[in-house]
């Protein structure tokens, strides 16, 4: 729902709202059914909607009743109406039946308090008029983003990066931390973006500013408590299901008509096969045999009673689309399943305005299947740790291709020191070797932070926990919203509650991830739904960028993408084209490196060049 841009001061106001105005104009397409601005002498506020409840009364930006505070809010409170009728308990008054003013009235009556109230998804930004101060938050999880800066002494902030190029104080300059850390994450880790002065404002956080000052705090902090319990399996897979049922009649209130994504996969089968007031499910595939799971998608939607709507994507079409995908993102990604998810989301749109999705079962479940590692891994994990490091140091002398070399190696680590989250791209010397300017912090200072809260918890745990913490938030919730933003698509994320979490994070080990399955206990509770009971494996989207990049055409062009002057600037060509050249003649796969680079190269094209 929406996006809100917006900037203190009055530097820029001309008494035509230009600025603001070209600033909203930017982030058009994450609402089209509306635009509002607030421009007075301490702030100017730019709105785009994209509406779901109260279709007549509720824009923004929205005033309380006292017009003693303005807000701008991105997002959805599932829960609103149950705060709506304890704060009208109270003896409050409300002018319309949107989630908007509820968060108003929600802070006049707790402050900074009011974010423990919401159940939903939410960026939102309230000026106080008499305190001249802001008050902004983002949901627990990060489903819904919040930039921010200071540019000629004043806040800018906005629900996408390119509306600050329309600011006339903002400077563009790349961040080469960003890009460091990029290359080994597959997408922007650091709380600044890739855009130097332009930070991310984290998930679970709330911010406040006044006089030139930016001050940050957590108010909710994601805690696994999962024990050896020896709760009996049946009575977790009852409250597992009994949640995610909940989460998904939560999730589908709107008046407007809301779809589904169904990629084939257990998490998205599971809200597909729950969602009683879903009518269409959406799937794509690909014009390359093995890269689609339209069929596992009709079949389940045909047990359901349900429509499914399906495109296969071309190759062409593919890597046309390519740098729009970059200009949405704001910053580089380099997981190819964003295009897929670009066009699932405009296959979407043509017949529904919100669509439910399987984003966060993975990381709160158990599901990824690295996370079977610390069990395949414990005969050698379970030794003194000086028998482990040399153990691994007489794997490093074994040839390359010696079976169970990489095993001892992996094994003789800690896995604080072998996982930095799903993607594990470029080491920190093939970074280092490939860029000109390498700088900024290594991996272990990026992720210790975040395994520093969970030293006591089994390694899968400490594994959900980091990619809780960056992978979701900074590949897939990336992706789940710019991809749907792009195409005026709400994206609903179920299992992204805090009262699924609740229930996810209670689970033992055992039942999260073990020899059988990821997800154990999901699982147990998704097939209950299912008249169909046999196991598929998981795609997702699967993209064949592999073969790709071994075919002439594309080839050549990812080569003349690495060869443009730009790039110079940046990376030693030469070790890029060997890097390609070895992809291309099957000597190595290097697939997911070169796409990172070059997902770079298009995304600098659309913002530098």
């Amino acid at each position: 729902m929406c996006g809100f841009c917006g900037f203190t001061g009055n530097d820029f106001n001309d008494g035509n709202n230009t600025i603001i105005g070209k600033m909203t104009e930017r982030i058009a397409h994450r609402g089209p059914d509306g635009v509002g601005l607030h421009v007075d002498d301490a702030i100017s506020l730019g709105f785009r909607r994209l509406s779901f409840f109260d279709l007549e009364l509720g824009n923004q930006p929205m005033r309380n009743a006292a017009e003693t505070l303005t807000i701008v809010f991105n997002g959805e409170i599932y829960n609103f109406r149950e705060i709506k009728a304890e704060l009208e308990a109270k003896g409050r008054v409300f002018r319309t039946t949107s989630d908007t003013e509820v968060l108003l009235h929600l802070y006049e009556e707790y402050g900074a308090a009011m974010t423990t109230h919401l159940r939903g998804m939410f960026a939102f930004l309230i000026y106080d008029h008499e305190k001249g101060e802001i008050f902004a938050a983002r949901d627990y999880f990060g489903i819904k983003p919040l930039y921010y800066g200071i540019f000629g002494g004043q806040l800018l902030f906005a629900s996408e990066i390119k509306a600050f190029l329309e600011y006339p104080a903002f400077v563009k300059e790349m961040n080469l931390e960003a890009l460091t850390s990029y290359l080994s994450f597959q997408y922007s880790v650091l709380d600044e973006t890739f855009f130097k002065g332009v930070f991310k404002l984290p998930a679970a956080h709330s911010m406040r500013f006044k006089d030139g000052v930016v001050e940050l705090k957590r108010y909710w902090q994601a805690e696994f408590s999962a024990t050896s319990s020896d709760a009996p399996l049946d009575e977790i897979v009852d409250e597992v299901d009994a949640i995610v049922k909940n989460s998904v009649e939560y999730h589908q209130r709107a008046d407007v008509t809301i779809g589904s994504l169904l990629s084939g996969g257990v998490d998205s089968s599971y809200v597909a096969a729950v969602a009683d007031k879903v009518e269409k499910t959406f799937t794509v595939g690909f014009d390359y045999e093995g890269f689609s799971e339209i069929e596992q998608a009709k079949s389940l939607s045909a047990e359901k009673g349900v429509e499914n709507i399906s495109k296969i994507i071309t190759t062409e079409e593919f890597w046309e689309v390519m740098p729009k995908v970059q200009y949405h993102m704001d910053e580089p990604l380099a997981d190819p399943a964003a295009i897929a998810l670009y066009f699932v989301c405009k296959l979407a749109r043509e017949h529904v305005k919100g669509v439910l999705s399987g984003e966060g079962a993975d990381e709160l479940f158990g599901g990824y299947g690295i996370y079977r590692e610390p069990l395949d891994l414990a005969p050698i994990t379970s030794l003194p740790m000086p028998l482990r490091r040399f153990l691994g140091l007489m794997a490093r002398k074994f040839p390359f291709r010696i079976k169970g070399r990489n095993y001892f190696i992996r094994a003789s680590k800690r896995v604080e020191e072998r996982f930095i989250g799903n993607a594990n791209l470029f080491t920190e010397a093939e970074r280092s070797a490939i860029l000109k300017n390498p700088v900024g912090k290594t991996t272990a200072e990026i992720t210790k932070p975040h395994y520093d809260k969970v030293t006591q918890h089994h390694d899968i745990t400490k594994m959900q926990y980091l990619d809780l913490h960056l992978w979701l938030v900074g590949d897939i919730l990336l992706k789940a919203d710019k991809m749907s933003m792009a195409n005026s698509l709400e994206s609903r994320v179920p299992f992204l509650d805090k009262e699924v979490f609740a229930v996810a994070a209670k689970i033992p080990t055992k039942y999260r991830m073990n020899k059988q399955a990821g997800k154990f206990a999901l699982r147990k509770a998704a097939t209950r739904n299912f008249k169909d009971k046999r196991e598929k494996k998981r795609l997702g989207f699967p993209v064949p960028t592999r073969h790709w990049l071994r075919e002439d055409k594309y080839y050549n062009q990812v080569l003349t993408a690495f060869n443009q002057d730009f790039m110079a600037q940046f990376f030693h060509q030469e070790k890029l084209i060997a890097l390609l050249n070895r992809h291309k003649a099957s000597k190595e796969d290097n697939s997911r490196k070169i796409w990172a680079v070059f997902m770079f190269s298009l995304w600098y094209k659309e913002f530098f060049v």
